[in-house]
Order: structure tokens, then sequence, then C-alpha cells
């Protein structure tokens, strides 16, 4: 009886992360694909505004985007992360990426049944928040993510692949792994998602994040590129994770002080 009333109230926990987390992901896409709309109708967009209600235009903003509507993205998302994850981080772990999820089911630090709910969460959160922006916003939604100019699908996936790899490594050592300045992780995390869109929005749209890719497309539409998005981001958490791993086995000191380069826990 005690086993059953444990693994009850570890389901509980675990329902109770998720529904956390389906809140967070609404919140984190919210105010980050907010930013995405609020740059869409904030300079000179009246032109692009109505070619969108033509048939085929892309509704991806990094297709056709000048570059300050490029920086103002890449500052609405990472800041909208670190906002949003300091929020829900000593809740849920504020993940909202299904890669990194799955990064964290690979490490050891969720069981498969949270990463199955938390999926469930992410995945349902992005149609939520997707949704809301199409009502609350005037015009079309023009925060799906699409291929760039000239940028071809395996471009694609290699420049979501490395950007995402750099996110997740970000979660891994700043937030996986415990140390003084875990507390603060979701900043460096931000930060770091604000670094990579800084290099792959004008290229992908930078999702780095399936759910973040699937909600829009649910409201807008699926494009023939979509499955890049699935594929390039699950390749950069396989890589980040085989990094992190292979750290975790030739660390085997533990940290003595924040000035180490390297602190990893045995």
């Amino acid at each position: 009886m005690a086993a059953v009333r444990r693994y009850l109230s570890s389901i509980r926990t675990d329902l109770l992360a998720a529904c956390l987390e389906f809140v967070g992901t609404i919140l984190f896409l919210v105010l980050g694909m907010g930013g995405i709309q609020a740059a869409a109708f904030s300079t000179h967009m009246e032109a692009a505004v109505e070619e969108a209600a033509m048939p085929n235009y892309p509704q991806a903003l990094n297709q056709f985007a000048s570059v300050e509507q490029l920086l103002y993205i890449s500052v609405s998302m990472g800041f909208a992360l670190l906002a949003s994850a300091w929020l829900f981080f000593r809740i849920t772990g504020g993940v909202f990426n299904p890669q990194v999820s799955l990064a964290l089911l690979l490490s050891g630090c969720i069981s498969p049944i949270r990463f199955a709910l938390f999926l469930i969460a992410q995945l349902g959160g992005s149609i939520v928040a997707s949704y809301l922006l199409r009502v609350l916003t005037p015009g079309p939604l023009f925060v799906n993510v699409g291929l760039g100019p000239n940028v071809t699908k395996a471009q694609g996936v290699f420049v979501e692949a490395i950007a995402t790899s750099a996110l997740v490594f970000s979660v891994q050592m700043l937030a996986a792994e415990k140390h003084r300045s875990t507390a603060i992780a979701p900043i460096g995390i931000g930060l770091t998602l604000l670094a990579t869109h800084m290099f792959a929005v004008v290229y992908t749209g930078a999702a780095l994040n399936s759910a973040r890719a699937f909600g829009p497309a649910v409201v807008s539409g699926f494009a023939g590129d979509h499955w890049v998005y699935w594929v390039g981001p699950t390749i950069g958490c396989l890589i980040s994770t085989t990094l992190y791993s292979t750290l975790k086995q030739c660390v085997t000191s533990s940290p003595t002080n924040d000035s180490d380069i390297i602190a990893m826990q045995s």
C-alpha cells in the first residue's frame, strides 16, 4: 500500500507540474510571439499586411523583416523566456520546450511520465497562445517560423540544430547542474535564447523549440518545411546531451567554488 500511495503521490505531482508547465508555456509564448506581432505592425508594415491577405503569402515575419524588426524579435523572445522561466523555475523548472524536456529525460532529471505530460502541456500551451494572439491582435498572425530566402531545408535543419544545442546546453549546465548560480539560471538561459535568435532568426525564424513552431502552424496552417522544426531541434538536443554526458564522465571532482571553469557534480 505504501508503494501505491507513493506512486499516486508522484502522479499527482507530475500532473500539477504539467498543468503549471501548460500555463508557463502560454505566458512565455504570448509574451515572446506577442513581441513578434508587435514588430510586424510597428513600422511601415501596411503594405506587407495587405500582401499577407493574398494566397500563399508567407506569414513568417523573418522572411521579409528588417534588421530592426529581427532585433526586436530576438529581444522579445529572449526576455520572454528569461521572465517566464524565472517565474516557474522553482515549480516546474520552466522548461516550455519539448527538446529541453527530452534532454532532461535523457539526462535522468525527469521521469518518462513527466516527459510525456510536459510534451502534451507544451504543445497545448503553444496552440492556446497562438489562438490568443490571433484574437488579441489585429490582422494576420505573423508568428509562424519559416526558412528565409534562399535557405535550403538542409541548411535550416543544421541552423536549428546548432542553435538548439546551445540553448539546451545552457539549461543543462545552468539549471540541471546544481551550483551557487543555479538560482539565477533563467538569466543565462534567456540570454542564450537572445544570442541564438540573433544568429538563427533570419535563416529559420529561430524556433529552437518544436512547440513554438507547432502552435502557430495549427492556427495558420502547416508549411512544407514544418518538419525542419522537429528534426533540427531534436538533433540539437542530442548533440547537447552527448556533450553534457561526456563532460559528466570526464569531470569527476566536485566544484569547490564558483570560480571553477567547469562545475560538474559527480
